[in-house]
């Protein structure tokens, strides 16, 4: 089992809302899978993508979607 830093954590976070953002995933209507952006690994760390959505960071549609709201 890997163990990552903050600094890592950090920077996937970062990665993340990047990739959502330039994919154009704004909203639950425009939201996109993680493997729909140039995110490398999308599923690498899934569990933490999730985590960023259930700590209201990004948005998870029902069917497992992802987007950033840009008022954030």
């Amino acid at each position: 089992m890997a163990v990552f830093t903050s600094s890592a954590l950090s920077l996937r976070k970062k990665l993340i809302i990047e990739a959502l953002q330039k994919a154009g995933a704004q909203s639950p209507k425009s939201a996109k899978a993680l493997s729909e952006t140039d995110l490398e690994n999308p599923d690498q760390f899934q569990e933490y993508t999730d985590q960023l959505a259930d700590m209201d960071v990004i948005g998870k549609t029902p069917d497992g979607k992802y987007y950033v709201d840009p008022e954030d």
